[in-house]
């Protein structure tokens, strides 16, 4: 593979990896702590409502597995196109 057409294509992974990482975080934070939050709300997480805890925690809690997830995938992304080094 050139090394225009690897780059391309492992530029093109990342930005998949990235949209679909955004798009989990912005279902969790706007989905469930705005748009879902009375149906969550039914359901008590440590004596608060879910949707309230979603809205409060519940998002950071997520967007930092993301991360780690994230680098994860980076990782490998970067031992698949040889950028490891």
């Amino acid at each position: 593979m050139e090394k225009q057409q690897k780059a391309t294509a492992y530029w093109r992974e990342n930005l998949k990896y990235l949209f679909i990482l955004l798009l989990i975080w912005f279902i969790v934070s706007y989905g469930a702590g705005i748009l879902f939050k009375d149906a969550l709300n039914n359901i008590k997480l440590g004596g608060f409502p879910l949707g309230f805890w979603f809205a409060q925690q519940g998002s950071i809690y997520v967007f930092v597995v993301l991360i780690f997830v994230y680098v994860r995938l980076m990782n490998k992304l970067d031992k698949k196109y040889g950028y490891n080094d």
